[in-house]
């Protein structure tokens, strides 16, 4: 199954990959690999341009939701 889900505001779109790469880019940038990465939980708060996550329960941090 394919899936797409996207992040609609203020005349604003941003697909969730785009934003799962950011934080990608982010983990790596801290000295750590991609396939260490167990869990990721994103939560988009439009309201704010922010969004904000957490990998495996220890490392978070917030990026922005629109670029």
């Amino acid at each position: 199954m394919k899936t797409a889900f996207y992040v609609e505001s203020y005349g604003r779109q941003v697909e969730e990959k785009a934003l799962i790469a950011k934080i990608k880019e982010i983990w790596v940038a801290e000295g750590n690999k991609i396939k260490d990465i167990k869990d990721l939980n994103i939560y988009a708060k439009p309201e704010d341009d922010a969004c904000y996550y957490t990998i495996n329960g220890d490392f978070s941090g917030h990026i922005k939701l629109y670029e």
